[in-house]
């Protein structure tokens, strides 16, 4: 009985012993699992900085080339607006360059209808003098020798004088047609005394204005439109005004003056001209908008026009410029 009692003590001891000790050893695997736990916790903390840090640089990298490629793109598209830019600057000077040729050769027209009217008008006047040569020459009276005075005697040998001429002198032959009269008459005193042609006063303008004579040029012009104000060379008159106030840097007074050509003379050949160089006065006098508008309208009217050529590279610099 005391054995199996002192048995009974011992196992109670020893379970106590595993009771005591039991929390202790818990604990220290608990710390062991937690410390595991930290340890494969800094592991990942580190693998995943390391991820960040690789992936950082290379989404540093990509950013990096990306900025080269966008500048290099940049430089293209500056090369290229560049290139473009100066292509649409020599078509222009070439548009405006085979727009002056074309004014040019407008012009060498003009003149040259000048000089034809200017011929024209001398013929009539030499057909017109000889007409009057005609009539003065057969109102004469036939010159000749009196039957009654015919001398009695024997013949004399004929004195030496000119052929048609009497021993007087005096002429007994009518002069040829085509001789000079001694005075045009009254057909003469009034073509000196009439108010000179549209032609007439155009071609002395223009040639003032061809030589920079532009103050004599415009009083020119401007009595050829207050004498002539329905003629088509007033249009011609008032465009030439317009160039004039472009040349002397008046661009507000040339609007009025191109405004005149497109409203008053809308089938005159200086129209497109007209419209175009307006469009620039816009521009000078800082209208862009009316520019603008001038210049679509150009091209609407006139599309195949070197005008219009010019108005869409105008149109352009504009856009660039804004």
């Amino acid at each position: 009985m005391t054995r199996f009692h002192s048995l009974r003590r011992s196992i109670l001891l020893v379970a106590l012993a595993a009771l005591v000790s039991l929390p202790a050893h818990a604990e220290n695997k608990d710390m062991i699992q937690l410390q595991t736990q930290v340890q494969q916790l800094q592991d990942a903390i580190a693998k995943l900085q390391q991820t960040n840090d690789e992936s950082f640089g290379m989404l540093k990298a990509l950013i990096q080339q990306t900025a080269d490629s966008v500048n290099t793109m940049s430089t293209t598209v500056n090369g290229l607006k560049l290139s473009m830019q100066n292509q649409q600057d020599a078509i222009s000077a070439s548009n405006q360059q085979v727009s002056g040729q074309v004014q040019s050769l407008n012009d060498s027209i003009d003149e040259l209808k000048a000089r034809m009217a200017r011929m024209e008008k001398a013929l009539n006047a030499i057909q017109n003098q000889q007409q009057t040569t005609n009539a003065a020459l057969s109102s004469l009276p036939q010159g000749g020798i009196p039957a009654g005075a015919a001398p009695s005697g024997p013949p004399q040998a004929a004195p030496n004088t000119a052929p048609g001429t009497s021993e007087s002198g005096t002429d007994n032959n009518p002069p040829p047609n085509n001789a000079p009269p001694s005075n045009t008459g009254p057909t003469s005193a009034l073509a000196t005394t009439s108010q000179p042609s549209a032609g007439d006063m155009y071609r002395g303008a223009y040639a003032d204005y061809i030589s920079a004579r532009y103050s004599l040029a415009s009083s020119e012009f401007t009595d050829l439109i207050k004498a002539y104000p329905d003629d088509n060379l007033a249009g011609n008159a008032y465009f030439y005004l317009g160039e004039m106030q472009m040349r002397t840097h008046k661009p507000a007074l040339a609007i009025k003056d191109y405004d005149a050509v497109l409203t008053r003379y809308v089938d005159n050949a200086k129209v497109p001209a007209a419209q175009l160089h307006k469009a620039q006065a816009l521009i000078d006098t800082h209208q862009t908008e009316a520019a603008e508008r001038e210049l679509h309208s150009l091209i609407q009217r006139f599309p195949v026009s070197p005008e219009a050529s010019q108005a869409r590279a105008k149109l352009n610099t504009l856009r660039a410029q804004q």
